[in-house]
């Protein structure tokens, strides 16, 4: 492509320089001197010119321009190269993400169902220890209810001891006797019947 421009320029420059010589004998006598070709100088200056162009033209096309070709070349493999290692660890990394990814979801679930058995181990465990402690204290409160029944009783058989011995004293004072135990211990467990029903 730089081969192709230098070429293209190269030919204007030279097309040019051939106008301006054709074209030159006949304004030769207008007066500008460094045109006038009629003069061997001017005529050796541009000879000497179309050398050293051809000369610089086939330096920078034997020499130079396959360098900077080279080097363009090189450059471009070296990018293409240096892409495709890009897109390779892309690719690698876009797969360990995936891969990580997946094992965190894995991680979550797993933790997810060991907290839940955990919870139901748990539950279960309270569960039995309530229904046991429950048991527990039912039996507790089944003999406390035994015990106080039976001091209840105990204190009901003592009370009515109690009643009838008073009420005997209070019959014997205000009557002055002649009542038998009988009736008194009757008419005491009357009362006390009637106040516990």
């Amino acid at each position: 492509m730089a081969r192709r421009a230098f070429a293209v320029v190269a030919g204007g420059m030279v097309a040019g320089a051939a106008l301006l010589i054709q074209a030159t004998p006949a304004r030769a006598g207008e007066g500008m001197p460094q045109l006038d070709f009629a003069n061997p100088l001017t005529l050796a200056q541009v000879v000497w010119l179309g050398i050293i162009f051809f000369a610089l033209y086939l330096l920078l096309s034997r020499w130079a321009l396959p360098r900077v070709a080279a080097v363009l070349e090189s450059r471009a493999a070296a990018i293409a190269a240096d892409l495709d290692a890009a897109r390779g660890a892309k690719e690698k990394a876009d797969t360990a993400v995936d891969e990580l990814t997946r094992a965190t979801r894995e991680a979550h679930a797993n933790a997810q169902a060991e907290i839940a058995q955990a919870v139901a181990i748990a539950k279960q465990t309270a569960d039995a220890q309530a229904a046991e402690m429950n048991a527990r204290l039912d039996a507790q409160i089944a003999a406390a209810e035994g015990r106080i029944a039976q001091a209840r009783a105990a204190a009901l058989g003592a009370l009515s001891q109690v009643a009838t011995d008073t009420a005997r004293e209070v019959v014997d004072r205000l009557v002055g006797g002649g009542i038998d135990n009988a009736t008194v211990s009757r008419a005491v467990a009357d009362v006390l019947a009637a106040r516990a029903a």
